[in-house]
């Protein structure tokens, strides 16, 4: 806690000082923790293709994938100092800078996909507003996906079968409060430490998209995956206000217009790759993948709303729950 209030000190302090501007061309270090091949890898490349395009050249983003630049929150800290210029983060991370933007992050949340962007396109957008005086700039949402769980103990159908799993999941209240609220034993973990703790049983468990499932190739480690869907995984595009402020007002214009179009794209392909991953992933015969009531889990999470609406906001709990159909 001391180290973040020392990080924010020092953000605010630097996002009210002038700042020169880029000289030249200007080049950008975008990073991310996905493989290349992730939805989202494939995002991050798609934006740097259209901010080389519509900027002439004049812009160059460099991605850097796999955790080069650091871990999310190592990412998050760049941004906030100025030493990376921009990243992919999920919102269970940025949520320790702007509680309310954890508000993606509750189980359960949408109604599909088609609510899941609306939301993110309004409520999300005013929710990243905040963090400018933070030091991160929001310039929209790709798509980590819909997380769903594994585990190497039994099949899981039911909430009961979660009983005592050890289950990892990200450094976030909410999904800790998620899983024991169904049963289970959260044991908070690095994303690059997962694999291995899996392999030598450290962990029972996981819970990610089906696109980490298969990229990073946890079916190899895992005997079971159960289809819950009990998040949505939104994957943020930040950028460091000190690199933000250099730019002028046409550099600015042509990455905010290169952001929507990369994130229309990704969601696309992210939405098209979900259906191939599974078909991947139960092709390898390696991994039992098992449908379950979904409603079952809904209602045994419900807890997590009492306990976070204040921290995320009943209003914009309310404002998501106003876009259904």
């Amino acid at each position: 806690m001391k180290r973040l209030i020392i990080i924010m000190s020092v953000a605010l302090l630097v996002v009210t000082m002038a700042v020169p501007a880029f000289a030249g061309k200007v080049v950008l270090k975008l990073g991310h923790i996905a493989e290349p091949v992730h939805p989202y890898g494939q995002g991050a490349e798609k934006f740097a293709e259209l901010v080389k395009e519509k900027s002439g050249g004049e812009i160059v983003v460099k991605v850097f994938p796999s955790s080069q630049l650091g871990g999310q929150k190592d990412l998050i800290e760049g941004l906030i100092y100025g030493t990376i210029d921009m990243a992919l983060v999920g919102t269970a991370v940025l949520g320790q800078f702007q509680p309310q933007i954890s508000l993606f992050d509750m189980p359960f949340l949408f109604q599909d996909r088609e609510h899941t962007y609306k939301s993110l396109d309004t409520v999300g957008m005013d929710l990243g507003k905040p963090l400018e005086p933070k030091g991160i700039k929001l310039l929209g949402y790709m798509e980590n996906g819909v997380r769903h769980l594994t585990n190497n103990v039994r099949e899981v159908k039911t909430p009961a079968d979660m009983a005592d799993l050890k289950i990892r999941v990200m450094t976030n209240k909410i999904y800790i409060e998620m899983m024991k609220s169904l049963g289970a034993s959260p044991t908070p973990m690095a994303f690059g430490e997962l694999y291995s703790a899996m392999q030598q049983g450290t962990v029972d468990g996981q819970e990610n998209p089906s696109a980490h499932i298969w990229t990073k190739r946890f079916f190899e480690v895992q005997k079971y995956a159960s289809k819950t869907a009990h998040s949505y995984a939104p994957e943020p595009l930040v950028m460091s206000m000190i690199s933000w402020g250099r730019l002028d007002g046409k550099q600015r214009q042509i990455l905010m217009e290169a952001a929507k179009e990369a994130i229309d794209w990704q969601r696309a392909l992210s939405t098209q790759k979900d259906d191939e991953y599974w078909k991947l992933i139960e092709a390898t015969g390696k991994i039992k993948v098992i449908e379950v009531d979904r409603t079952l889990f809904a209602k045994a999470t419900r807890p997590v709303y009492e306990k976070f609406a204040s921290v995320v906001g009943q209003d914009n709990i309310d404002k998501v729950n106003a876009l259904k159909k």
